[in-house]
């Protein structure tokens, strides 16, 4: 664990994204299998159950800091992390300290964090708050970081597979493979990886490709005819996996989403064995797509009975083959895999479809056409290179998103909560309001959009103009007004505003409105009325 702690710190103190991989590639290269299985399944962002909730853990705190509960709140407060709290509150004890022998990250995982679940609250307690005695700062930090699974590492998962790449000495794409799907940290598993052969006759999809934002004019991207045209559905990301007489779903996030969409498993199991399609998971009804709103009613579910069934009725559509009859079709052309799908998907049941080209020749027609993206219930429009193979994560050049403006309203910021890691000691996750009459309604969060020295600059008002303190989050005087953009609107009966926004983000501090000025809960639910009907 303390090597592991040394790791995270050296991730969390430098912006070097070489120095990242250094660092990895160090850890790794010198750790044990199973750690470094472990390691990587931490790094990647995976994390197991939550041992103890976060409630708990601040009652012991109080217990074991010998604090008033107010200080230890208003120490939360400043702080902005619980784990960190934990860690500056707790001091460990030196006789403990000086007896404590290394355990490794895995002991701490297997031996430790993982039967905690097991115990009952008061063994719970005895043993957590003994490692809170036990252990330096660092390490506790890290402990409890890891109890509550809320630790976040700044590195990307292209950081990590490229740091593997180089331990392992095996290309990227096949590393990358080998993190899909669902796998258990172990020493077996981290030398399958080793050898390539973690996703061997299982169940797992492909990494997925992933297009990158069309900022310059697309007809720079050269003859129109070179580039396949599609809408950039509103939907869930996915890959239908077919194999060995089964067949599952899997979202971009690599979660299993097969029990929530019957529908398409039945349609996909009318597929050969050997057999992997990317595409969309939507909400469909006739010949129109349903907003996105409609699918969000079947995401939370684990299974769905008749009545939603009919209510938000699903599709997968495709728009690339990745494998046939067992083949891998990735290095093929993009131009090969189309005509291999449309083949495939000939007189396929309604719930799998093929995402249909747009036929517009010119650049300048096809731009008229993705002007009417939003009136359609879609996103824009996906540019793809026919010549391309299927890529592995983001890379620039063959797929590109040329999707439509956001947008926008001004809210006034009403709360603030402090950030993580490096930015524990800064306001930096707004909550914005319109108004409803004389008062301000929560309509959305956000926290990206402002360089570093706005941030610092609305920090330092933040703790001038704060009018209530709520633990970690402040109300603050309804003065600062910011313009959001955001992707989609829909109706909400869980906020109290009625209406929730997708995608929110900071476009710009509006310096020049004042507050009265901010749009209207009225101006969004107008946008959502104007919305409905024109997808209607």
């Amino acid at each position: 664990m303390r090597r592991f702690a040394e790791l995270f710190e050296a991730l969390d103190t430098t912006t070097s994204t070489n120095a990242k991989v250094a660092a990895i590639v160090a850890y790794l290269r010198s750790a044990n299998p199973d750690d470094a299985a472990w390691a990587v399944y931490v790094l990647i962002g995976r994390r197991p159950k939550r041992s103890v909730g976060p409630a708990l853990l601040r009652r012991w705190l109080s217990e074991e800091s010998a604090l008033p509960d107010w200080l230890v709140e208003d120490s939360y407060a400043s702080v902005g992390d619980l784990a960190e709290t934990i860690a500056l509150l707790v001091q460990p004890n030196a006789q403990l300290l000086a007896e404590k022998s290394e355990v490794s990250l895995t002991q701490w995982f297997e031996q430790r964090i993982l039967p905690l679940r097991a115990l009952d609250e008061v063994a719970q307690h005895a043993q957590v708050t003994h490692w809170w005695r036990s252990l330096c700062y660092r390490e506790s930090f890290l402990v409890n970081k890891l109890l509550t699974g809320s630790l976040r590492v700044g590195v990307s998962r292209t950081l990590v597979t490229r740091a593997l790449s180089e331990v392992l000495e095996r290309p990227r794409v096949d590393v990358e493979r080998g993190l899909m799907g669902e796998w258990q940290p172990s020493g077996q598993f981290w030398r399958d990886l080793a050898a390539g052969t973690t996703a061997s006759g299982l169940l797992h999809p492909y990494p997925f490709y992933l297009a990158s934002p069309l900022e310059r004019p697309a007809s720079e991207l050269g003859p129109r005819e070179r580039w396949l045209a599609e809408w950039k559905w509103d939907g869930i990301r996915g890959q239908i996996v077919r194999r060995e007489d089964e067949c599952v779903l899997w979202s971009r996030g690599e979660d299993l989403i097969t029990e929530r969409f019957p529908e398409i498993i039945a349609a996909a199991r009318t597929l050969r064995s050997g057999t992997v399609l990317d595409g969309e998971v939507m909400c469909w009804r006739g010949d129109a797509p349903l907003p996105f709103a409609t699918l969000q009613k079947r995401i939370g579910r684990k299974t769905v009975g008749p009545a939603i069934l009919a209510e938000a009725p699903a599709r997968f559509v495709a728009y690339d083959l990745l494998e046939k009859d067992g083949v891998d079709l990735r290095p093929a052309s993009l131009h090969a895999r189309r005509a291999a799908l449309a083949e495939m998907l000939r007189g396929a049941p309604p719930a799998l479809a093929i995402s249909q080209p747009l036929a517009e020749a010119s650049w300048e027609s096809l731009a008229l056409v993705r002007d009417t993206s939003r009136a359609l219930g879609v996103e824009g429009v996906m540019l793809k290179d026919l010549d391309s193979p299927y890529g592995t994560g983001r890379q620039r050049g063959a797929w590109w998103k040329w999707k439509i403006e956001p947008l926008v309203f001004d809210g006034v910021m009403i709360y603030a909560a402090a950030g993580h890691g490096r930015r524990s000691n800064l306001y930096t996750d707004y909550t914005f309001g319109v108004w409803d009459g004389d008062a301000l309604v929560p309509v959305a969060k956000a926290y990206s959009g402002l360089n570093d020295d706005e941030i610092r600059t609305l920090d330092r008002w933040i703790r001038a103009h704060t009018r209530e303190r709520f633990g970690p989050v402040r109300s603050v005087e309804p003065l600062q007004v910011f313009e959001l953009a955001y992707e989609g609107i829909a109706a909400s009966p869980r906020h109290k505003s009625g209406i929730a926004v997708r995608f929110p983000r900071i476009v710009r501090w509006r310096h020049d409105k004042p507050a009265a000025e901010a749009d209207s809960l009225a101006d969004l639910r107008q946008v959502l009325a104007n919305q409905s009907r024109a997808v209607g």
